[in-house]
């Protein structure tokens, strides 16, 4: 393996996901993509680095803790 997340290993984005409590959101994306190596909830708003990494998903959350935007691998 060349160390990139390639299509064949499942999806890059989990539109899907818009609304659900960010823990399931979480185990959803896990499950999935066992391969990725952080799936992660960020508070919206907050601040971030702005590297792309392709063994990593942000789940942005509102203040409920619900998803507010579609998770991506980056």
């Amino acid at each position: 393996t060349d160390g990139f997340v390639h299509a064949s290993d499942g999806p890059n984005s989990f539109p899907d996901l818009i609304g659900v409590d960010g823990a399931s959101a979480i185990a959803q994306i896990r499950e999935r993509r066992p391969d990725l190596s952080t799936v992660v909830a960020v508070r919206e708003g907050s601040m971030g680095t702005q590297d792309v990494r392709r063994d990593r998903v942000r789940v942005f959350v509102d203040g409920d803790g619900a998803v507010v935007r579609t998770p991506r691998v980056g």
